[in-house]
């Protein structure tokens, strides 16, 4: 391993490692768990549709769908109908309506590819989704 890489680059090389089941399963029992405490409720148009989202730096890739109302990982490792993807930074900004996600589309800080109609669909919802008052910034 080269000294000049860091650990940042390090991270995401065993990243890119992880089984992309482990890394989607992990990453869905999250999205599950703000769907249940009612944080995150996908809306009726995402039913039925695949999403993957990539922390960059960090080198994971989560692929999910929506089915019955409910976030589940996608396991046979088909193409996702949408691809979101940033750093872990940028991620949590996006999070924290900290950054709306055309301000980082734009800034090239969001990468999106895909379903244009569905990631305007996404990007409406994240940006309309109300934030529990623990994510929120502190005053």
């Amino acid at each position: 391993m080269s000294v000049a890489m860091g650990f940042p680059g390090l991270l995401a090389k065993v990243g890119r490692r992880l089984p992309a089941p482990l890394v989607s399963m992990h990453f869905v029992a999250g999205l599950e768990l703000a769907r249940r405490f009612k944080w995150l409720a996908p809306p009726p148009e995402l039913e039925g549709r695949s999403f993957a989202i990539t922390i960059e730096d960090f080198g994971l890739r989560s692929s999910f769908g929506v089915r019955g109302g409910a976030f589940r990982p996608m396991w046979h490792g088909a193409p996702a109908e949408l691809e979101l993807g940033a750093t872990m930074a940028d991620l949590l900004s996006l999070m924290r309506a900290d950054t709306d996600a055309d301000t980082l589309f734009f800034q090239r800080r969001l990468r999106i590819s895909g379903d244009t109609e569905l990631g305007l669909i996404v990007k409406n919802w994240l940006d309309a989704a109300p934030r529990p008052a623990w994510l929120k910034p502190a005053m």
